[in-house]
């Protein structure tokens, strides 16, 4: 059965007047979630205090909800836990890969991979010392690099920039071919458009869930392990919770079984439970359809801004085999056009040096939305009232 999208759009809360297509950055709330989240303060923390953890399930919601996770990004059942922020997901992934490929020392990313990947690559270089490095390349020559120096292939799916997409199925056999390991970050895939991590036989994934998940901000990453490195992938931050048995109280470190192991520190409680109520919307949902939909939405928001705003310049790959769930405009203002834009109710970000930047969520998107954020983008580019001193005062989050 087709996907019913103004039932899921119903199913959010959206101010009244304005159109999101911000949630490439932070997803909405969904509806049922403050109940969720007042329900784990009040009935849980509340009234169970300390035996919420064995009454309620926060130790097993890690795995729990990380196998919901999983279906969404073609994970094998078991494989993925979540906890902890990206960046340490990253760092973890990272390690154990390097650790797995031990004659090698290059990791191989590109130039538009999202910078915190690329400084906990950095930082672990230097911890590691002995000629580690990190090498970027261009996106487009990701594919070409990869040779038999790489022990690490580390790559954003989808570039938080432009939208570019990389073909991980290819990469992967590439990578494999050269005798290296994968590890992706699906930080704006999960949620958005089709993954395939088992087809693909992606070694390790990692993301967040506070994009097109809607667990709130600061919503805890995810880490996946393929199962063939289940048991010998070494987590480098050896937490208390990825022991084999925390309770036990050793002095010494014993990895848990399987995923368990790349648990670190103690999970966000009341953010999975906002997770578990926005994850309630996903389900029976196909994410071809939604990504399919999702297309069909920036076709008309490109066809209607190269229209009516010529003077910005689509930054996006024009082709749908390219094209994650965003579309990007260069424009030398593009900070101050983006803040008229949103003091007008049309809400995305701008993202350095010159990237104006909408995400294309048809959950909660949909036909008419993106005829109004065309209209308001036109009415001020047309107008220039994006040039004013208020519009070009830079705040702390872009």
């Amino acid at each position: 059965m087709p996907i019913d999208f103004a039932a899921t759009k119903a199913q959010f809360h959206l101010p009244e007047g304005v159109v999101y297509l911000d949630g490439n950055s932070l997803g909405p709330m969904v509806l049922t979630a403050p109940a969720r989240v007042e329900r784990a303060v009040t009935q849980e923390w509340g009234e169970l205090l300390i035996r919420g953890w064995n009454k309620a399930g926060w130790m097993a919601q890690p795995r729990a909800l990380g196998d919901r996770i999983a279906r969404l990004i073609g994970a094998e059942a078991g494989t993925v836990v979540l906890g902890d922020t990206l960046s340490i997901k990253v760092y973890q992934a990272l390690a154990s890969a390097l650790e797995m490929n031990p004659k090698r020392r290059v990791i191989l990313s590109d130039t538009g991979n999202f910078p915190s990947d690329l400084y906990m690559a950095e930082g672990l270089c230097r911890t590691l010392g002995g000629q580690y490095r990190l090498k970027t390349v261009a996106p487009e020559e990701a594919m070409a690099a990869i040779d038999d120096t790489v022990a690490v292939v580390m790559l954003t799916e989808v570039d938080y920039r432009t939208g570019r997409r990389h073909h991980m199925a290819d990469i992967t056999r590439r990578a494999h071919e050269m005798g290296a390991i994968t590890v992706w970050d699906l930080a704006h895939s999960a949620g958005a458009l089709p993954v395939d991590l088992a087809g693909a036989k992606a070694d390790f994934a990692v993301g967040c869930t506070y994009k097109y998940l809607n667990s709130g901000p600061g919503g805890p990453a995810f880490i996946y392990v393929a199962p063939r490195h289940a048991a010998t992938a070494r987590p480098a931050l050896s937490g208390w919770l990825g022991h084999e048995a925390p309770f036990a109280f050793d002095l010494s470190y014993r990895p848990g079984q399987g995923i368990e192991r790349m648990r670190v520190g103690t999970p966000p409680v009341l953010q999975m439970a906002a997770l578990e109520a926005a994850l309630e919307v996903w389900e029976g949902i196909d994410l071809a359809e939604v990504h399919a939909q999702s297309l069909r939405l920036q076709d008309q928001f490109i066809r209607g801004v190269e229209s009516r705003a010529p003077m910005l310049q689509l930054a996006t790959p024009r082709s749908h085999q390219m094209r994650g769930s965003q579309v990007s405009f260069r424009h030398p203002e593009g900070y101050a056009i983006m803040q008229a834009l949103i003091a007008e109710g049309v809400i995305g970000d701008f993202r350095a040096p010159d990237i104006l930047r909408f995400g294309f969520t048809p959950l909660y998107i949909d036909e008419d939305d993106v005829a109004r954020a065309v209209s308001v983008l036109a009415r001020i580019m047309d107008y220039g009232t994006w040039d004013k001193p208020e519009f070009k005062q830079r705040a702390a989050v872009t």
